[in-house]
C-alpha cells in the first residue's frame, strides 16, 4: 500500500505564535509538513523558511494559497489580518486552523461566518487550544457523564506573570478572557447570555492605566454563572485554573500539582511561566487532531460560529468594562452548519 504525502500546510505569520506552530508541525506533528511560510518581514519568513526542506516564503497570503504544494493553511497572524486571510481561504476551499482570535469584533466574525455558510461545509477550526488540553478534556468528560449532577457555577483563574508593555484594559478581555468564554461555552453546554466586569483597585504592579487585575461574570441561558479571574501581572507566573461546582460534587483543574517536592523543610513544586509552556501538549494535540480530520476530509474541533460567539461576548465584556453594568449578549441565529 502506497503510504499518503504529507499533507502541506501554509503557517501565516511567523511571530511567537506562527515560529513556534512552524516547529510543531516540522517535529512533532505526522502527516504534515510546512510548504509554506508567510509574513509581511520578507527576512524574517525567510529564515524560518530556511529552517525547513523545502518550505518556501512569501510575504503575501493569497500567493501562498494559490501554490501547488499547499493544501491547507494555519493562521496564526494578529488578528485585525485574521479576516482577509480566511475570506482568501475559503475562495480557495482550503481548510484552515485560525488561531484565536477568530478576528478582532462580531461583526467581522459573523462575516466570516457568513462566508464559509455560502460555501455549503465547513473549512475552518478556531485554535481555542484549551479543549485539547489533558486537565480540561477530562473534566469535561466528567461532567458529561452526569454523575456531579446540573453544573451550577464554573469559578476561572487566569494569571499571568507579567503583561507585554502594548497590553491594554480591554485586552485582558478581548484576549485573555477569549478563552475563559469558549471554555464556559464549551463545559457547561450553554450560550453566554450577558457579562458584567467588576473593577477591584489595580494591582501596585500593573502599569499605569491598566485596569489590573479584573472579575468578570458570565450568565448562561442554562441558568449557571461562571466567574473569571483575570489577573496579568500576577508576578509569580502563569496559572489557569477551573473548578465546577455541581448539584452532587465539585471538580477541580489546573492546580499544576504534577510534582510535588520535599526538601529543607519545605514542600513545594513550580509554575509554568506562559502559555507556550503550560498548554504545550494541548497545541500539539490541537494541530495533530486537525492534521488528522483533514487528511480524512473532515474539519472538527471548534467552528467559526464558535469564534463568532466569543467574539460577541468579548465585546459586551469591554463595555461593560467601559461602561459599567452589565451588558446582554447579542447573538444572530445559529445556521444550520454549526448545529
Amino acid at each position: 500500500m502506497t503510504e499518503r504525502a504529507a499533507l502541506g500546510v501554509a503557517v501565516i505569520g511567523t511571530g511567537k505564535m506562527g515560529a513556534d506552530h512552524v516547529r510543531r508541525i516540522h517535529e512533532v506533528v505526522s502527516g504534515a509538513r510546512v510548504s509554506a511560510v508567510v509574513d509581511l518581514d520578507a527576512e524574517r519568513a525567510k529564515r524560518i523558511a530556511a529552517r525547513v526542506e523545502g518550505c518556501t516564503a512569501y510575504t503575501d497570503p493569497a500567493s501562498a494559497m494559490a501554490a501547488a504544494d499547499v493544501e491547507a493553511v494555519l493562521i496564526a497572524s494578529p488578528g485585525p489580518a485574521h479576516e482577509a486571510a480566511l475570506l482568501q481561504a475559503f475562495e480557495h476551499d482550503l481548510p484552515v486552523l485560525c488561531e484565536k482570535p477568530l478576528t478582532p469584533d462580531a461583526a467581522s466574525a459573523l462575516r466570516v461566518v457568513e462566508a464559509e455558510r455560502r460555501l455549503g461545509h465547513r473549512r475552518a477550526q478556531v485554535g481555542f487550544m484549551r479543549r485539547y488540553d489533558a486537565e480540561y478534556m477530562k473534566l469535561k468528560s466528567l461532567l458529561g457523564t452526569g454523575q456531579l449532577g446540573r453544573p451550577l457555577m464554573l469559578h476561572n483563574r487566569h494569571r499571568n506573570a507579567a503583561s507585554p508593555p502594548f497590553f491594554t484594559s480591554s485586552m485582558l478581555i478581548s484576549d485573555s478572557v477569549a478563552h475563559e468564554t469558549d471554555v464556559t461555552r464549551w463545559l457547561l453546554g450553554h450560550e453566554i447570555t450577558a457579562v458584567t466586569v467588576l473593577r477591584p483597585t489595580p494591582s501596585a504592579n500593573a502599569p499605569d492605566d491598566l485596569q489590573d487585575p479584573q472579575f468578570v461574570v458570565f450568565e448562561t441561558d442554562g441558568g449557571a454563572l461562571s466567574d473569571v479571574e483575570i489577573f496579568v501581572n500576577c508576578g509569580f507566573g502563569y496559572q489557569v485554573q477551573a473548578e465546577a461546582v455541581c448539584e452532587r460534587g465539585t471538580a477541580r483543574i489546573g492546580d499544576g500539582h504534577a510534582m510535588v517536592t520535599n526538601m529543607a523543610g519545605r514542600w513545594g513544586g513550580t509554575i509554568a511561566q506562559d502559555f507556550v509552556e503550560r498548554f504545550a501538549d494541548a497545541y500539539d494535540r490541537e494541530v495533530q487532531a486537525w492534521v488528522d480530520a483533514t487528511r480524512r476530509g473532515e474539519v472538527t474541533g471548534p467552528s467559526v460560529w464558535d469564534g463568532y460567539a466569543a467574539a460577541a461576548v468579548c465585546e459586551a465584556g469591554v463595555r461593560s468594562l467601559d461602561e459599567g453594568g452589565r451588558v446582554p449578549v447579542e447573538l444572530v441565529e445559529r445556521p444550520a452548519l454549526y448545529g
